[in-house]
C-alpha cells in the first residue's frame, strides 16, 4: 500500500505523479546517502556500487507496499540497505572487516607530499581508533556520519530508543577523540 505523505523525510508527497516518477525522485534524493553508508560499511567502491544497486532494486520491487504510517521512507530504505549489507557478508562468509580508507573524503586538489604524509598518518590513526569500537557503535557511527541520518532515523532502523542512539554516539565519538588526544603533540 503506497502511502507517501509530505513531511521532513521527503518532499515528494505533494507530487501527484506516477509511481515511477515518485520513486525516481526518491532515488535521486537518497542514492548518495545510501551509497556513502554502504561504502563505509564494505570499504570497496565497486562492491558498494553493486550493493547500492541491489538496495534500490529491492526498494523498487517492494515500493507499492511501502506505508509511511509504519516508518519514514528513509528508515524503510536504510533498513533495506542495512539488511543487504548483512546478507552480503553472510553470503560471502567473510568476517566483517570495517575498512575505513573510504571514510575520509579525497581532497579536490593534489596535496603536497607533506600533506599527503600527514593525511596518511591521520587515516591510520582513525582506522586504529575505529577498530576499538564495538559493532553497534560502528553501525551507528556509519549511519550518523557517512549517511548523515538523524538519531531518530537511526533508532528506527536499529530498533533502539532515540536517547540510546544519542548516548552511543556520544560515547563512540568520545572514544575516537580520546584516541586522537595527544597524538600530534
Amino acid at each position: 500500500m503506497l502511502n507517501l505523505q509530505s513531511g521532513p523525510d521527503t518532499d515528494v508527497g505533494k507530487t501527484a505523479g506516477s509511481t515511477a516518477e515518485t520513486f525516481g525522485q526518491l532515488y535521486e534524493q537518497y542514492l548518495p546517502k545510501v551509497f556513502q553508508y554502504i561504502s563505509f560499511r564494505v570499504g570497496d567502491r565497486h562492491m558498494a556500487e553493486d550493493l547500492t544497486s541491489v538496495v534500490f532494486e529491492k526498494a523498487l520491487t517492494k515500493f507499492q507496499s511501502y506505508n509511511s504510517a509504519k516508518a519514514a521512507f528513509s528508515t524503510w530504505l536504510f533498513s533495506i540497505a542495512r539488511n543487504t549489507v548483512i546478507d552480503h557478508y553472510r553470503a560471502s562468509s567473510k568476517e566483517r572487516n570495517w575498512k575505513t580508507e573510504n571514510a575520509a573524503a579525497v581532497p579536490a586538489s593534489d596535496p603536497s607530499p607533506e600533506d599527503e604524509a600527514v593525511r596518511s598518518e591521520e587515516i591510520r590513526q582513525l582506522r586504529s581508533c575505529l577498530s576499538l569500537l564495538g559493532q553497534t557503535e560502528k553501525e551507528i557511527v556509519s549511519l550518523k556520519f557517512a549517511s548523515e541520518m538523524t538519531n531518530r532515523q537511526i533508532a528506527g532502523i536499529l530498533g533502539l530508543s532515540e536517547s540510546n542512539v544519542g548516548t552511543i554516539i556520544y560515547r563512540a565519538v568520545r572514544k575516537l577523540r580520546d584516541g586522537f588526544t595527544g597524538w600530534q603533540k
